[in-house]
């Protein structure tokens, strides 16, 4: 295992980071992890080398922080740093905060969390945690020992995401990033910018929920097979990230014990500035036939929104592009019936369309949507 300092921290944790968000479950519910295939893999990761291992407060309905609780016993806890969050979405007084850190202790079987993170920080929610307090309940936690260091996870535009990072000396920042994903949310830019701030920078979604490395178009395969050395989409996902100096872990949401051997072999190859310059031109021309393949140049920036006919506008638009990219039609179909905000409920008003920076035809892209997923 390979390991990198975590921004101005002395701290050197693993270039490769378990995420809990999708442990094996039982019977298909998220919410019955299966323990004792959970606690395997995360100790087998651990004896391998992984010493950063993220969870969060409702994932699989809460059982994910449980599960590495009883997974970190019989010494384990002495071997990793712990990250979870806050989360932000529930918190409604500064009592709130403590409350949900005191349980989350509780629930990890331990005094100390390493990295506490405000979750999935957007406009609504870092509004929602600046107006209870979020600074003071920092600063008190980390006073009394509760937390170690602080940070957040973001989704949102570059703008947000640089103010929040100047709000408050932050530790670490979590955010998306691939790719695929270079001008999305935090984007590069901010990624830079975070780095230069002395920021850690930890990465989720570096497969882009998996769709990066199943369902591979031949025209990708071909490239991929074209390389002078053979790595699965798996390892080249990860390398394209680790090849980034600034960046510190990489976050997997392993589900079974093949993904976390591999990941562990991939990571022992994962050097900054390890790949050569045909390696990153075979990963740009992967990347240029998915946007080949792109419905609608929706960046996620969200100026449109929000929407007075409530459409979930960049939702609508991400199902959209990810139907034809990644060819799933009745895999998006099936999560696109389950958003709130749906394309059909588009008037025709025009706002978004003033508001676009990308000067998208918002309202006949909303009427492509309906035509390929229904009403």
């Amino acid at each position: 295992m390979l390991y990198r300092r975590l921004g101005r921290t002395d701290e050197k944790v693993s270039i490769l980071g378990f995420g809990t968000m999708r442990l094996p479950v039982i019977g298909g519910d998220d919410t019955r992890v299966d323990e004792e295939k959970s606690i395997e893999m995360i100790r087998y990761a651990i004896d391998s080398g992984v010493n950063y291992i993220d969870t969060a407060y409702p994932y699989h309905g809460g059982m994910s922080e449980s599960v590495l609780g009883k997974a970190l016993e019989d010494g384990y806890r002495d071997k990793v740093y712990i990250a979870t969050k806050l989360p932000s979405w529930l918190v409604a007084s500064r009592k709130d905060m403590d409350r949900y850190l005191n349980e989350q202790l509780e629930r990890l079987k331990t005094d100390s969390i390493d990295f506490y993170l405000a979750h999935a920080l957007n406009s609504d929610f870092w509004d929602l945690v600046k107006k209870h307090g979020i600074f003071d309940f920092l600063d008190s936690a980390l006073e009394d020992g509760r937390i170690k260091y602080t940070g957040f996870s973001f989704h949102d535009s570059p703008e947000l995401f640089k103010e929040i990072v100047d709000s408050y000396p932050w530790t670490l920042c979590q955010i998306q990033y691939n790719f695929m994903d270079e001008n999305f949310q935090a984007g590069k830019d901010g990624l830079m910018y975070a780095a230069s701030k002395g920021l850690g920078i930890v990465i989720m979604e570096p497969m882009r929920g998996g769709y990066l490395v199943s369902g591979m178009p031949p025209e990708i395969q071909e490239i991929w097979d074209s390389a002078d050395i053979q790595r699965s989409p798996v390892e080249w996902s990860l390398r394209y990230l680790w090849d980034y100096p600034e960046i510190a872990v990489v976050l997997s949401g392993m589900s079974e014990i093949k993904h976390v051997e591999d990941n562990v072999k991939f990571a022992s190859g994962g050097l900054p500035d390890s790949l050569t310059e045909r390696e990153r031109e075979l990963i740009s021309r992967v990347k240029k036939i998915y946007m080949s393949k792109t419905r609608v140049n929706c960046t996620g920036c969200r100026y449109c929104m929000p929407c007075p006919s409530g459409v979930n506008i960049p939702e609508n638009f991400k199902y959209l592009n990810n139907a034809e990219m990644f060819d799933n039609a009745e895999g998006e179909k099936a999560l696109y019936s389950g958003l709130e905000g749906q394309a059909s409920n588009c008037t025709e008003c025009g706002q978004c369309e003033e508001k676009c920076p990308q000067k998208i035809p918002v309202s006949q892209m909303l009427k492509e949507v309906v035509k390929l997923f229904g009403k």
